[in-house]
């Protein structure tokens, strides 16, 4: 949940120098600085925040490893990946505006994107609270493959993951604050609202509108506390829960306007309102706005 600041941070940065990006093969020197020192004075002012904001009262032990695969119904582990691939597709498009090579930007890129939310495991390793997770290595890992996978085998991205969030009730459920407080921490923390999809550029496959776009989506409910037994033990039922739908491809759009191109970036990283059929437990609904 934490990692969504280090992608608020890191992509602004690459994505505004990315928008000024042109043909020349050779590094600027000015470019690349100014992009590293941005870049990383944003992400050494994230680290401080976050020591201080989420881990400074937590007591301290010896690294630690905690396996916590079987929480949340995973859907903690879906929100590494997703970071992670679009702080790769970030820093990618960063490092491409300083006149790096594509093919380099993209390997670099991919391998900063797992870089980046390293440390929050480290610090997760040393909370007694928390522990480092080899999950969260792995989601991370595997947003930054995906990245990178896509972009070796079709030279651009054409599966893009999205997020959306609805809040929920479950929040005033848990008083310690565990599922957030309000609308801006439980956007990270209660992971009932979140839902994570990934959208697929049909027309790059077969004919269908540029615009419109295939979409799948993976979210669960019900998760008062992390595990299934302990939700089954205070009486609530967590339930995963699957989607299918349309999603509208922004990626095509293409404005004079550097600041609106780099909205239009940001805004499609985000599930659109649009019907799809949710499948959860047992039972299949059909929604006209679903996000």
């Amino acid at each position: 949940m934490i990692s969504r600041l280090f992608l608020l941070l890191m992509l602004v940065t690459s994505q505004l120098h990315a928008q000024y990006a042109d043909s020349t093969v050779s590094i600027d020197k000015k470019k690349l600085r100014s992009f590293i020192i941005l870049s990383s004075s944003a992400y050494v002012a994230t680290l401080i925040g976050l020591n201080e904001l989420w881990y400074k009262e937590s007591e301290k032990q010896s690294f630690t490893f905690f396996n916590d695969n079987n929480q949340w119904k995973q859907v903690d582990k879906v929100g590494h990946f997703y970071s992670a691939f679009h702080l790769s597709s970030g820093t990618s498009k960063g490092l491409q505006w300083t006149g790096v090579k594509k093919s380099k930007a993209d390997l670099w890129g991919s391998v900063t994107g797992f870089m980046i939310l390293l440390p929050i495991e480290i610090f997760d390793g040393f909370s007694a609270n928390y522990g480092a997770s080899p999950g969260d290595l792995l989601a991370n890992a595997a947003g930054a493959s995906f990245y990178l996978g896509q972009e070796k085998l079709w030279d651009e991205i054409r599966i893009h993951p999205k997020f959306s969030f609805q809040r929920t009730g479950y929040p005033s459920l848990r008083p310690d604050d565990i599922l957030g407080n309000g609308m801006p921490s439980e956007l990270f923390k209660d992971y009932n609202g979140q839902t994570y999809w990934l959208s697929f550029d049909i027309d790059k496959f077969f004919t269908f509108p540029r615009w419109l776009n295939i979409v799948v989506g993976y979210g669960a409910t019900g998760m008062v506390y992390a595990t299934d037994s302990e939700n089954s033990a205070a009486g609530y039922q967590a339930v995963r829960q699957y989607y299918l739908g349309v999603d509208f491809d922004l990626s095509h759009i293409k404005t004079h306007s550097k600041a609106l191109n780099t909205l239009l970036y940001f805004v499609n990283m985000v599930k659109l309102p649009a019907p799809a059929i949710r499948y959860s437990g047992k039972e299949v609904t059909f929604h006209v706005f679903e996000f």
